[in-house]
């Protein structure tokens, strides 16, 4: 029975079972906390009908007209009050006081549950993000992560708070119909009648806000993948005169995302100057009926519709919170797919086996397949502790994606990976990635400084600083570090902007000596570099032979002479493998590279 009445509320109430999945009990004390509210108020208007007995009538007050409520004068009579002007006011005012408590309380709860939420999304995807498998990344929409990270995330809080607000609102109707209902049902049954009418008009209003906020979702997802590209492309687009095409892409988008948001805007406007007209015939019409066909007494009729228009003012609140919800229902919806998606790409859990390189990597008959394309095929090598190694070819032969594989971003199709007789499957890869340091053609250079981007925000110990001294020197910036107006906390700029090529790559090369690595991985590290500066990076590079095993990705094959062993690779395959010498004696296609670059 429990299990049936959890698929029913996910089914149909899909977007309350979201944020009760993510807040658990504290979505019932909102609904708890709006329920006192409308019971207190519902309580202090009912004491408008004594009021206006005495008023009217200067007389004792009696149940009349009270309906099932009269259990209020009932209860005070019994207490020994004498119900005159000034007990009525008092017990109509205690109502009121208690009301506003009940709402400073309903407020702040939602306050701190609201900054609980958005904190707990937050975190959530960020740390689904960082335990997604690089492949299923390769392939994501670098717009979408962005967009729902950041502005998408904003629009979730205030759909959370909206649609609260409007369920709020409901609550407060069914509360304030069911006084309603007990001081004259049938007044309460006709009014209820043509509010359903009514709601029947605006829903069209809801669905057509609802596609509108979804397209607008989209169409802002797509706006923050062309930033991201116009900022990483600045520099090409500058150069080549079409920043300014690339800027009318960007300006085409720009009004597509404001036409969808005018469209909400203008829906939102019409319902809203609709709602009130319609409330108001609607009672109206009630009114007269009652009065006019039924001959009902306008006493009763009079406290019903206290109630019924408290009741009318909570369903234009709630129509309108729900329309304001809608509008950012687009990015809820946003948000729920792209966590599912995270969620279903994360990485299988390795197991706690500690990480323990003394003598090999071995991959056995490895194949790796990305989308449908085969790339690399029954790779079959060794890797020795602390030896330089070498992967050639032309481009497209794998050896980026052989790097990756190494590294533990990719996992193979078939075939087995293990570093000293133990395979990948049972090693706790969160630790062997700390034991690795890359280095590639792009540089990765934080907007930070040179002690942040070399220690990666390590605190500032004795320890830490004099290691940090050493990566320097070992990476040839001492007196790099010595010239700057600040020295280690000197800031770097965006990528990078204040340093040239070579020494960004020895900031690179400077932060992972500043790890405790044992695999170096140099993914064309020097291939962007003029030949002298990569010459100097080559002498730091040789250095480290002997102390780490390097893995190494080269065109230029004046950067890889002195390693110790050399794989050739061809159209995904290891065709030949051995010295530098070797290859070029042995493997045509190697001695042909050879001669074409003169070495």
């Amino acid at each position: 029975m429990l299990n049936e009445t959890k698929k029913y509320i996910v089914k149909n109430f899909e977007n309350f079972a979201f944020f009760y999945n993510h807040l658990k009990y504290k979505v019932i004390i909102i609904v708890l906390l709006s329920i006192a509210v409308g019971l207190l108020d519902g309580l202090g208007l009912t004491m408008f009908l004594p009021l206006l007995q005495l008023v009217s009538t200067s007389q004792e007050v009696t149940t009349d007209g009270l309906g099932k409520l009269d259990f209020i004068v009932i209860f005070l009579r019994n207490m020994g009050f004498e119900l005159n002007l000034l007990v009525v006011l008092l017990t109509m005012t205690l109502f009121f006081i208690l009301k506003g408590f009940a709402i400073f309380f309903q407020s702040y709860y939602q306050v701190v549950v609201q900054q609980f939420f958005i904190r707990k999304i937050r975190i959530e995807n960020i740390n689904d993000l960082n335990n997604i498998g690089y492949q299923y990344f390769m392939q994501a929409d670098i717009g979408q992560i962005q967009n729902t990270l950041t502005g998408e995330v904003e629009k979730v809080i205030r759909a959370f708070a909206f649609y609260f607000v409007a369920f709020q609102q409901l609550i407060m109707v069914f509360v304030y119909m069911g006084f309603a209902f007990f001081v004259d049902s049938q007044f309460a049954i006709l009014v209820s009648l043509g509010g359903i009418l009514t709601n029947v008009i605006f829903r069209s209003f809801y669905n057509k806000t609802k596609v509108a906020s979804i397209k607008l979702t989209e169409e802002s997802n797509q706006f923050q993948g062309l930033i991201i590209q116009h900022v990483q492309h600045y520099k090409y687009l500058k150069a080549t005169g079409f920043v300014k095409n690339y800027g009318k892409k960007l300006i085409e988008k720009v009004d597509l995302i404001q036409a969808e948001a005018k469209k909400i805007g203008v829906l939102a406007s019409i319902l809203k100057g609709l709602r009130e007209p319609l409330l108001i015939l609607v009672v109206s019409t009630v009114i007269l009926i009652q009065a006019e066909v039924l001959g009902s007494d306008l006493g009763p009729i009079l406290i019903s519709l206290l109630f019924f228009y408290r009741a009318l003012v909570a369903v234009m609140g709630a129509q309108s919170a729900w329309n304001t919800f809608l509008g950012s229902s687009g990015s809820l919806y946003n948000l729920k797919n792209f966590s599912k998606s995270l969620r279903n790409n994360i990485e299988t859990k390795q197991k706690s086996k500690e990480f323990l390189f003394e003598n090999s990597i071995s991959l056995k008959n490895v194949n790796v397949v990305i989308g449908k394309t085969k790339i690399l095929s029954d790779i079959n090598i060794k890797i020795s502790k602390n030896k330089a190694i070498a992967f050639v070819g032309e481009s497209g032969s794998g050896k980026t994606t052989l790097i990756n594989v190494l590294s533990g971003l990719l996992q193979p199709e078939s075939g087995e990976i293990s570093v000293d007789g133990v395979i990948y499957d049972n090693l706790n890869m969160s630790v062997y990635h700390k034991k690795i340091g890359y280095i590639t053609q792009e540089s990765v250079i934080f907007n930070d400084t040179i002690y942040n981007n070399v220690t990666l925000w390590a605190k500032k110990t004795e320890s830490n600083l004099k290691r940090f001294e050493k990566a320097m020197k070992d990476a040839s910036l001492s007196e790099f570090l010595q010239s700057t107006p600040q020295g280690r906390e000197n800031l770097l700029g965006n990528n990078g902007v204040n340093l040239s090529g070579g020494q960004r790559q020895r900031i690179s090369i400077a932060r992972e000596l500043f790890k405790k690595i044992e695999i170096l991985i140099l993914d064309e590290a020097t291939s962007a570099l003029d030949s002298e500066t990569e010459k100097e990076i080559q002498k730091n590079i040789d250095a480290l032979k002997g102390k780490y095993t390097v893995l190494i990705v080269a065109h230029r094959l004046s950067t890889i002479k002195n390693v110790d062993i050399i794989f050739y690779l061809n159209k995904g395959r290891v065709v030949s493998h051995g010295t530098f010498e070797e290859l070029t004696k042995e493997v045509k296609e190697f001695n042909n590279l050879v001669k074409s670059q003169k070495i």
